[in-house]
């Protein structure tokens, strides 16, 4: 599903415009992305955690040239799911192996 798709999902359950609709999302992502940027986590309770997280500094080494590289610290967002939304993916989906990789479908 992409961002089109929820928007379009969206104004079919909440009965609110397309255009009514595709604001709300994005007025939710800006709110998240901006608590994160005040270094906030964001929680909704049984969905999950938004959180920024720091990265220390590493040491890479490139896989074509055999160089090592430096890797600066940063922070990046992370999510965690919450308990509700672990169980019910769970519940209805399950990994399938097809040759080497690991795919994802219904149960």
């Amino acid at each position: 599903m992409n961002k089109g798709d929820f928007v379009d999902e969206l104004a079919e359950r909440t009965g609110m415009t397309k255009k009514d609709s595709k604001k709300a999302l994005e007025t939710v992502l800006e709110v998240i992305t901006e608590a994160l940027e005040d270094g906030e986590e964001v929680m909704f309770t049984g969905f999950g955690k938004f959180e920024p997280r720091a990265r220390k500094a590493t040491e890479r080494r490139n896989l074509q040239t055999g160089e090592m590289i430096d890797v600066p610290a940063k922070v990046v967002p992370k999510f965690k799911a919450g308990k509700t939304l672990r169980e019910t993916i769970e519940d209805n989906l399950k990994a399938v192996k097809t040759g080497d990789a690991l795919e994802v479908e219904k149960s």
